[in-house]
C-alpha cells in the first residue's frame, strides 16, 4: 500500500490522480488517498511557484500537456488556475477519504477541472463530483463548510507536514517520500523491492 498525499489545486496532481486506478489494476498495488492543503504549506515556506512568473507558468502547462499525452490523457490547457475554492475542495476530499469515496470524488473533480474547464471546489464541479461518488451534494457541502471540517483539513495538513511532505503529489512508502508525478514509478519500484526482500 502506498499513501498518496495530494491537494486538489495542485496542477501536476492531475497526472497522478487520473492514472492511479489503472496503475492499481495493473500492478495490484493499492493507494490510500490522503488529501491535505498544500497551499498553506507553500505559503508557510514562502514558495509560490507560478504566481507572477509567466515564463515558468507557460512551461508548467506545456510540461503537463506533454506528460498527459504520454499517459493518453487529453486536458484542455491552461486550466483555470489558481483555484478560488481550494480549501473547500479539499475539505470535501477529507470527508470523502474518511467515508471511502475519495478516489471517485477527486478523479471527477480533476476531470471536470482539466477537461471541462470547471474549477474544482466551485460550482458546478463540486456538486457534480460529489454526486458522481453517490453522495448528496447538499449534505456533504453543509458538512464541508462546518468548523469541524475546517479543523479536520488543518489536522490532515499538519500530519502531512509532520511526515515531511511539502508538495503535491507525494507518495509515501513506509518512511520513504517520493515527491512529484514523475516519482510515482520510483515509489512503485521501491515498494516492490521492499516486498521482495533483500537479494539472496
Amino acid at each position: 500500500m502506498i499513501d498518496f498525499w495530494f491537494s486538489i489545486g495542485s496542477t501536476y496532481s492531475y497526472l497522478s490522480v487520473m492514472r492511479l486506478a489503472d496503475l492499481s489494476a495493473r500492478t495490484g498495488i493499492g493507494f490510500r488517498w490522503r488529501p491535505f492543503n498544500v497551499r498553506s504549506i507553500m505559503i508557510e515556506m514562502d514558495n509560490i511557484p507560478f504566481a507572477k512568473k509567466p515564463a515558468k507558468a507557460a512551461y508548467m502547462w506545456r510540461d503537463i500537456e506533454r506528460r498527459a499525452a504520454l499517459y493518453g490523457l487529453a486536458p484542455k490547457l491552461p486550466a483555470p488556475y489558481p483555484l478560488a475554492e481550494l480549501e473547500r475542495a479539499n475539505r470535501v476530499a477529507v470527508i470523502a477519504a474518511d467515508e471511502g469515496w475519495c478516489e471517485t470524488y477527486a478523479t471527477e473533480s480533476y476531470r471536470r477541472w482539466f477537461e471541462q474547464g470547471e474549477p474544482a471546489g466551485s460550482e458546478p464541479n463540486v456538486s457534480a463530483s460529489i454526486a458522481k461518488a453517490g453522495r448528496d451534494p447538499a449534505r456533504i457541502l453543509q458538512q464541508a463548510d462546518s468548523e469541524q471540517a475546517k479543523a479536520d483539513l488543518v489536522a490532515a495538513t499538519e500530519q502531512a507536514k509532520a511526515l515531511g511532505i511539502f508538495g503535491s503529489p507525494s507518495f509515501l512508502v513506509d518512511d520513504e517520500l517520493f515527491w512529484g508525478d514523475d516519482r510515482l514509478d520510483d515509489a512503485l519500484c521501491w515498494l516492490k523491492q521492499m516486498e521482495s526482500g533483500p537479494p539472496d
